[in-house]
């Protein structure tokens, strides 16, 4: 077949409902398959965000309760950008503002399990004969767990192919064992190499294990995943299940991310023109309060505050970093010590440091044009997406080896930068000495302008569109899709 018919589930999806990656991911792999001229169709819960943007958002089925704990539904149709979506129309699992997996008090929602079985279920329905709409999906993709029973369903019950992606293999959707009963699957499905993981109902751990093929969002993470440490004890079945699995490194929306076109930068500029990135430093430097100078180097950070993301090296190395010739500026929220931390930083090192707790998109765009070097020296990353927005925008990043970071920044060497791949730096330990050195080695690399306008034009010149990704993913669809046929 040449077109493909495939349905993409997903819990978040940019600009209406996102908290990490996946919500970026939603927005533009079904647009790149879709331009690829494929009938793909986005399946998402109907959040409010999602009914203040869809008013005229049209009924396309009635869905009775299809388990004892799953409750009537709706589907309704809409469409963006020629994309069209089908919303999960739930009023009592989906009508909550906010967080759409955390209550008020910042805690799991206590439904989640129904929530997101729902999800699955309607999901798997899709891709059967007896589809609710007169169309059928050729292929299901699922992203991780909130909608990973679906191929479990898919395979209990029949239907079509199932692709599960991982973006984080750290959240698993663990829940209680009375709920095989409630989400309306077999007792014989709770088993060690079924749904069951350490006494609990693991979404992800059973989409895994029944979807037809496996994706995760790097090549390096399809590897790490098989490892003890990186894969959260599913690191046996990651090797168990290995032919299934394959590894695509996401891409990136090149028309929001473009310094020449960007509208919240105040000067545009490219590969070719970079001498104008200097007034997004300034410009930088002064809404943030900094010290408005060039001969310093001004680091960069967006990112959620956490473990994960290492920066609390930048803690604990802090006057070794302030004893440098550089300013950071940092954009994040995460886990409160953190953000204490980063805040009494700021107090302490005026007009050099600078800390905005929170999220803002437009000055995460100011931020990516305006810094000098990124910093990302993530523990683990799954993918990464700021490094290749960084990259793009002409701002080499400090990264650690691992994940999608290892795949996209090349280490600045005398053998990269003559074969013209060098693009950053990279960490090979997570440790505050580490951290400290590659800070330093940026500052003594930049004040050679011929080297560092190499190292620049390497990374935007690179091709970070979906354009990739779109052709990796249905090459995996038309393999799903052949391994299902051979298993009826």
């Amino acid at each position: 077949m040449s077109q493909l018919s495939i349905l993409f589930v997903t819990s978040e999806m940019a600009p209406w409902v996102k908290t990490g990656g996946l919500g970026d991911v939603s927005a533009a792999l079904p647009a790149a398959l879709h331009k690829a001229g494929h009938d793909v169709r986005v399946l998402i819960p109907n959040y409010p965000a999602l009914q203040a943007a869809f008013p005229q958002a049209r009924l396309a089925a009635q869905l009775p309760a299809l388990a004892p704990g799953l409750p009537p539904a709706r589907l309704l149709s809409a469409e963006t950008d020629g994309l069209p979506l089908l919303l999960l129309d739930c009023p009592e699992l989906y009508g909550h503002a906010g967080n759409p997996y955390l209550d008020d008090h910042g805690h799991d929602r206590q439904d989640n399990p129904i929530r997101f079985g729902l999800l699955s279920r309607i999901a798997a329905l899709l891709g059967q004969a007896h589809s609710p709409i007169d169309w059928q999906a050729n292929v299901v993709h699922v992203n991780d767990w909130q909608s990973a029973m679906a191929p479990v369903y898919l395979h209990f019950e029949g239907g079509s192919a199932s692709v599960i992606t991982v973006h984080n293999i750290a959240f698993m959707g663990c829940f209680g064992h009375e709920y095989l009963a409630s989400l309306g699957l077999p007792q014989h499905a709770w088993r060690f190499d079924g749904v069951e993981f350490h006494g609990q109902l693991s979404f992800l751990k059973a989409g895994l294990q029944f979807a037809t093929r496996i994706s995760t969002v790097s090549p390096t993470y399809a590897r790490e995943i098989q490892d003890e440490h990186f894969g959260y004890g599913l690191a046996p079945l990651m090797r168990h299940r290995e032919s299934a699995l394959r590894g695509i490194l996401n891409g990136i929306d090149t028309e929001i991310w473009n310094p020449s076109t960007d509208p919240e930068l105040v000067s545009h500029y490219a590969a070719n023109r970079l001498a104008a990135k200097r007034k997004n430093k300034s410009a930088l430097q002064e809404e943030m309060g900094l010290e408005v100078a060039d001969d310093v180097t001004l680091f960069g950070v967006i990112s959620r505050l956490t473990h994960q993301k290492g920066l609390d090296l930048l803690l604990t190395i802090q006057d070794g970093m302030a004893a440098l010739p550089m300013q950071l500026a940092v954009l994040g929220s995460g886990e409160r010590d953190l953000e204490a931390g980063f805040s009494a930083l700021a107090k302490r090192y005026p007009g050099k440091i600078a800390v905005k707790l929170g999220f803002d998109e437009a000055l995460a765009h100011r931020i990516e044009a305006g810094a000098d070097c990124f910093l990302m020296p993530s523990r683990f990353e799954p993918c990464g997406l700021n490094q290749m927005y960084s990259l793009r925008y002409g701002t080499p990043p400090i990264v650690r080896a691992t994940g999608g970071l290892a795949d996209t920044v090349v280490d600045v060497s005398e053998e990269t930068l003559a074969n013209m791949t060098a693009n950053g730096f990279v960490l090979r330990d997570d440790t505050p000495h580490a951290m400290w050195l590659a800070m330093e080695r940026v500052c003594r690399s930049r004040p050679d302008k011929r080297q560092w306008l190499r190292i620049q034009q390497n990374g935007m010149r690179r091709d970070f569109s979906w354009k990739q990704a779109a052709h990796d993913y249905i090459s995996l669809y038309r393999d799903a899709i052949s391994a299902r046929e051979l298993e009826r």
